[in-house]
């Protein structure tokens, strides 16, 4: 582990990001929703009843509707998909990349397309028979080649799946070619679209959902509560990196780690969580404890997946615990999007050097400074990523 870190990898240049959340799509809007304290989770009423859930706001739910409209074959690709093209065709506008660049691409989706095999899996139980699009319009590699095709790259294009790590994972796995040398530019995140009647009954089946609409549903890194609170979220977010440094760079990613535990169940990582205990001592392996100024925590709103991370942090920080804070109290869990969404805040806070705190949480503590943040991402697998967002 240290081999790698001190030897192989060399800082990344972020030059633009992009999204798509409840918080909005502009950057004007997205840091206005982030400094007031109320969260963007509404109720979604279905068959089965009515669930707490994040979705994307009219404005953009009509936009995303314009670019399905744009191309005769749109027509037929699911959410996680659109989204995901949305979100690239903003951030490569802003990286001023020209379209000649070699670009390499790697977008991630936990659920992939679920909107659409669930759609096809009804035709089928009705008809016995699926319309010949059913299966290129729902496989894994559909995003990526999909925003390939959009933005006409003609880098190396790759799709994975690694629970809600995936967005951060898409990252390590840029990075590993830019400081290879055999790419120079990356395409990288994850996009979610998984507020389907299946996918919410799925996670309360887990009795991880919130079931109440309150305040504030989600009580993301909230210790104390008594009822676990994880609500679905939908959205995509994409970054461009560059190798090295970059004079357009608006943050470097000065430090990556990851780190898998073995499994004691299917869905949980231990008290502890020791994968993400390694992953955050990987990732801060070349600054001192005390200059990390803010950890935004993946926290999914669970008493015990919280839990385990803030032990991970006692255990990796000691008495030096920096300043933290989470974003799922205010757009949910974003499974696959939920990682480069919280670097988006990393981003935000580091431009305009103001902390956003949980407004639940009394005492927070303040950072006096905000150069560098760690952003933590875990998923079912215990498998974690951290990576180390720094002022340019």
């Amino acid at each position: 582990m240290g081999f790698l870190k001190n030897n192989m990898f060399k800082p990344v240049s972020l030059v633009s990001l992009a999204s798509v959340s409840s918080l909005g799509s502009s950057p004007k809007d997205i840091w206005k929703n982030y400094i007031t304290e109320s969260h963007h989770l509404s109720e979604f009423v279905s068959k089965s009843g009515t669930s707490i859930v994040s979705k994307l706001n009219p404005v953009d739910t009509a936009k995303i509707q314009s670019l399905k409209a744009s191309n005769k074959f749109y027509k037929n690709l699911d959410l996680s998909v659109l989204y995901a093209i949305f979100a690239a065709d903003n951030a490569h506008q802003k990286s001023q990349w020209l379209s000649a660049d070699s670009v390499g691409i790697n977008i991630g989706s936990s659920r992939g397309a679920t909107n659409l095999f669930e759609k096809h899996f009804k035709t089928f139980l009705k008809n016995n028979k699926v319309s010949p699009l059913s299966s290129p319009t729902t496989t894994l590699g559909n995003i990526s080649s999909w925003v390939a095709h959009h933005l006409n790259t003609n880098g190396p294009n790759i799709s994975h799946s690694i629970t809600c790590s995936t967005s951060l994972h898409s990252v390590l796995n840029a990075v590993a070619w830019l400081n290879s040398g055999m790419c120079d530019k990356f395409i990288v995140g994850g996009s979610e679209a998984p507020l389907t009647e299946f996918t919410i009954a799925q996670m309360q089946a887990l009795g991880i959902y919130a079931n109440k609409y309150s305040k504030f549903p989600c009580q993301a890194l909230d210790l104390k509560k008594t009822n676990n609170s994880m609500v679905l979220g939908e959205g995509a977010a994409i970054a461009c990196l560059e190798a090295g440094f970059s004079s357009n760079a608006i943050a470097l990613i000065s430090g990556i780690g990851y780190a898998t535990e073995i499994l004691n169940t299917n869905t949980s990582i231990s008290s502890d969580a020791a994968c993400l205990q390694k992953s955050m001592q990987m990732a801060t392996e070349s600054i001192d404890n005390d200059d990390v100024d803010v950890i935004i925590t993946h926290t999914p709103g669970t008493i015990k997946g919280d839990q385990a991370e803030m032990q991970a942090i006692k255990k990796a920080f000691g008495k030096t615990i920096p300043a933290i804070t989470t974003n799922k109290w205010k757009l949910g869990h974003t499974l696959a999007s939920s990682g480069m969404l919280s670097v988006e805040l990393a981003t935000h806070m580091i431009e305009h050097q103001k902390f956003i705190s949980v407004p639940y949480l009394k005492q927070q503590k303040q950072p006096k400074q905000i150069k560098n943040i760690l952003v933590n991402s875990v998923g079912f697998g215990g498998n974690a990523v951290s990576l180390l967002i720094s002022s340019p």
